[in-house]
């Protein structure tokens, strides 16, 4: 039977046990299982292969992208990798420019060393990507909303031009969460999270997972999963699944304080510009609304001033907390420049529009009145400076015009 989100996050995975009728998927932290004949195929035997903990994660998984199947990996890049492990060298990748910085890395400094090709294209003009597409490719990875720039690209006619070039697309979905995007429904063939934000929810344990409606593909990834070895201990599947349970709640409190902060943040001195795809300002505000109802709890935002300006605004925050990472319950601020893009080159960052300027603020469950007036006290002395400005501005004109 098909349940809904937030019936489906409760009970897919975590049947009720019954050795003991534990309520939930209980721990089993063991390295191997007991095999009672030779030859045997036991449904566990080496928990690197497979473990009932994570088994219960990876159904979990799987429900909430409404997908046949579910892979948990022990970080979102380690998901990433296994997807680029199907790949032989002369394969060729298509792939958001807007990207985050551990996957750009990844692409340039690892895997282009095997003889992949990482192609960096602006993905929200669908023309760009069909052209880019002319050319033979095994994958179209797009992040959509995009890290840090929360630009939006429009999923299904993404995919549409990538299937009828035989071109696999990749949705990362961590940003938008499968309460607010599906991208399976869109047509995409593999999703990708990483399971240390939304799903986890508590910036308490790190996991990553792909979610697929495709036989062949999870077989072939399946293999990889166990191949390779990058996966979860059942205490982080245990937790992460903790995640997924209140995930629903959760996230629908991020995206409605997220949507009142983002429609006053250019209210406050020194602000230049404000990227959220909720409001109507964003470029692709039209694409998000039909794909991204919620619009999401990540807003970036860029000061005048440049770094100098964003560590002033930093040292005066008392609520918000510099640090990396996004979709816990604490609100987080991350400076991409110096911290999730540092491995980029300054002209890299400049390419891709990441300004020294640039903040990007994740909206925990907080009250949002309190964090807003933690923002204002924050920038309060910059208002000040500002309104002596154009004081000092109205002086000079009332005295040329008195002159």
């Amino acid at each position: 039977m098909t349940y809904r989100f937030d019936t489906a996050a409760i009970h897919a995975g975590s049947p009720i046990d019954p050795t003991h009728g534990a309520v939930v998927a209980p721990i089993v932290q063991t390295t191997t299982f007991a095999q009672y004949e030779l030859g045997g195929e036991p449904p566990y035997c080496y928990s690197r292969s497979g473990n009932p903990t994570r088994r219960a994660l990876e159904e979990a998984l799987a429900a909430l992208e409404g997908a046949a199947h579910g892979l948990a990996f022990a970080s979102g890049l380690a998901a990433a990798q296994a997807v680029l492990l199907t790949l032989r060298s002369g394969a060729r990748v298509v792939a958001s420019q807007d990207l985050y910085g551990g996957c750009h890395r990844l692409f340039t400094k690892v895997f282009s060393r095997f003889g992949v090709q990482f192609d960096l294209v602006d993905t929200t003009d669908t023309e760009i990507v069909r052209r880019a597409l002319d050319t033979p490719a095994q994958w179209l990875w797009l992040e959509t909303p995009s890290n840090p720039l929360l630009r939006v690209t429009d999923i299904e006619a993404c995919a549409e031009i990538a299937r009828r070039r035989g071109v696999r697309t990749l949705v990362d979905n961590t940003f938008a969460t499968p309460i607010l995007q599906r991208p399976l429904d869109l047509g995409a063939d593999l999703v990708l999270h990483s399971t240390t934000k939304y799903i986890g929810g508590h910036c308490d344990v790190i996991g990553g997972g792909l979610v697929t409606n495709d036989e062949s593909l999870f077989a072939e990834l399946k293999f990889l999963q166990n191949a390779a070895g990058a996966v979860p201990g059942p205490q982080d599947c245990f937790l992460l699944l903790r995640g997924i349970r209140t995930i629903g709640l959760r996230v629908r409190k991020h995206v409605e304080s997220a949507a009142l902060l983002a429609e006053r943040i250019d209210s406050l001195p020194g602000v230049q510009r404000v990227i959220y795809p909720g409001r109507r300002d964003h470029p692709q505000h039209a694409i998000a609304a039909r794909q991204f109802p919620g619009f999401g709890a990540v807003i970036s935002f860029e000061l005048e001033g440049g770094r100098d300006a964003a560590g002033a605004l930093v040292r005066r925050l008392r609520l918000w907390t510099l640090a990396e990472s996004l979709g816990g319950i604490r609100s987080l601020l991350c400076h991409p420049a110096t911290m999730t893009h540092a491995s980029l080159s300054a002209q890299e960052r400049a390419t891709v529009g990441i300004s020294d300027g640039l903040l990007r603020l994740s909206v925990g469950l907080e009250d949002p009145e309190d964090l807003w007036e933690d923002l204002e006290q924050a920038l309060r002395p910059a208002r000040a400076v500002a309104a002596a400005g154009a004081a000092k501005r109205t002086r000079a004109t009332d005295s040329e015009v008195r002159r």
